[in-house]
């Protein structure tokens, strides 16, 4: 479905021995270059990002193309909120692993979960169900944890057990997981978010989970069987 283009760009200098000779030479500033087919070329070796090529979104109808750009849709909305989510975790862990007293760290606790409820309790009360279950499926992308073992380890366990069940009366399951490699929605919004960080259209936040999107794209690409 998608093509990734990797360029690479090795220099080589030093010991490497060409079959031709090689003229080098210094600049005003000490860079040293060395002469190459006529060209001139920096011995110190060049580090170029990733460049990324998408092949054009395909569909087999016109209802796959709406659930397509419905689904682009919901993702981009709660993708700031899993984010987020996952740096307000990687903060609360940082400053816990500086504290020692055992209560201290419970007061700090208890002052970011209520600092997290008042910024988003009313934000999240506006999603939608489908909204919801993409941001539960988010937030185990970004952190690696299931949203019920994250409010199950600030909380407590009758909390997230509490918190389970009620989603559940909405359809949504909080111990919901992030598995693009074997569920096709959930690589459809790896490559929405992937499309969307190559145009900027929001901030890259590298997955902790073990996988590589052009690996995906070719498994699915090759296996149209799998979507069903």
């Amino acid at each position: 479905m998608q093509k990734w283009t990797y360029i690479f760009i090795f220099l080589f200098s030093g010991s490497f021995v060409y079959a031709q000779d090689r003229e080098t030479f210094r600049d005003s500033l000490g860079q040293e270059y060395f002469l190459l087919e006529g060209d001139t070329v920096p011995r110190k070796a060049i580090d170029l990002e990733e460049v990324y090529i998408f092949d054009r979104l395909k569909f087999s109808s016109r209802e796959e193309r709406v659930r397509y750009y419905i689904l682009k849709r919901k993702t981009l909305k709660v993708y700031p909120y899993a984010k987020l989510a996952s740096e307000r975790l990687t903060e609360l862990n940082r400053r816990l692993e500086k504290i020692e007293s055992k209560s201290r760290r419970r007061w700090y606790t208890r002052r970011i979960q209520k600092y997290i409820e008042n910024e988003f309790t009313d934000e999240l009360k506006k999603l939608t169900r489908t909204e919801g279950q993409i941001l539960v499926k988010l937030i185990h992308r970004q952190t690696g944890s299931t949203a019920f073992y994250l409010v199950k380890e600030l909380r407590s366990g009758w909390r997230a057990f509490w918190y389970n069940n009620t989603a559940k009366m909405f359809k949504i399951s909080l111990k919901e997981e992030y598995h693009p490699e074997s569920v096709h929605e959930d690589y459809l919004i790896e490559d929405i978010l992937q499309r969307a960080f190559a145009a900027n259209r929001i901030e890259r936040q590298p997955s902790v989970l073990d996988f590589d999107y052009a690996t995906l794209s070719n498994k699915w690409k090759k296996s149209p069987d799998l979507k069903k």
